[in-house]
C-alpha cells in the first residue's frame, strides 16, 4: 500500500486521514502469469495498481493478429479507465505478462474515493496527463524509426522490462515479427 501512497503524493498533498481513508478501499490480487486482469468486451469492474509484475495491454486487429500496444509495470495504474467511467465494454486485454501482484480498487470503492476526496478527479487527471505524455513521447518517434532503432531505443528507455517479456509480445510492439526481432538482436551483439 505505501507504494501506491507515494504514488498518489507524486501528483498531490493529502493528508493522513485521506491517505488511511484511500488504504482501506484496496485489496490485494495475485494474478498469475498470462491470466487476464480484463478481457476484451467486459465492462471493468475495477482499478489496478501493479505493485510486483508486468501486464500488457494488447487487442486482435481486423486481420485477427494479436497486438501488444503497451506494456504496465511496477506503480502504474492498470484498467480501461475511459471503459471503467462510461460503462462500456473494453477493447482491449490486460494480461499478466509474469506474475504480479496488484492493489484493486473496485469501481464502487474508487467512485467514492472520488466523491469523499477533495481534488481525487484532479489527481486522476494529472496522472492521466502524465501517462499520455509518457505514450505520446514513446509512440511519436517510433511512427518514423526504422525496426533496429525502435529496438535500441526500447532497451534504452525501458532496460527493467527488456528480460522480463517475451520476444513475440516486444516484437508485436515494435511492429515488426519476432524474426525481424531476433535478426536485430543478433546484429546488435
Amino acid at each position: 500500500m505505501d507504494e501506491f501512497l507515494a504514488y498518489l503524493l507524486q501528483f498531490s498533498l493529502l493528508n493522513q486521514q485521506q491517505l488511511d481513508f484511500i488504504a482501506s478501499k484496496a485489496t490485494s490480487l495475485s494474478l498469475r502469469k498470462d491470466a487476464y486482469l480484463l478481457e476484451a468486451g467486459q465492462v471493468p469492474r475495477q482499478v489496478g495498481f501493479v505493485l510486483e509484475g508486468v501486464i500488457r495491454i494488447c487487442y486482435y486487429d481486423n486481420k485477427g493478429d494479436e497486438i501488444t500496444r503497451n506494456f504496465i509495470d511496477e506503480h502504474r495504474l492498470a484498467t480501461d479507465l475511459r471503459a471503467l467511467e462510461y460503462g462500456l465494454a473494453s477493447s482491449e486485454y490486460l494480461q499478466a505478462v509474469t506474475d504480479c501482484r496488484l492493489l484493486v480498487f473496485a469501481k464502487r470503492e474508487w467512485e467514492e474515493l472520488a466523491h469523499t476526496i477533495v481534488g481525487w478527479n484532479d489527481i486522476m487527471n494529472r496522472i492521466t496527463a502524465q501517462h499520455l505524455r509518457e505514450k505520446l513521447a514513446r509512440i511519436s518517434p517510433m511512427m518514423a524509426q526504422d525496426a533496429t532503432t525502435r529496438y535500441v531505443e526500447f532497451l534504452e528507455n525501458y532496460p527493467r522490462l527488456a528480460n522480463r517479456i517475451p520476444l513475440s509480445y516486444l516484437a508485436s510492439f515494435l511492429g515488426i515479427t519476432q524474426s525481424s526481432l531476433s535478426r536485430i538482436r543478433k546484429q546488435l551483439r
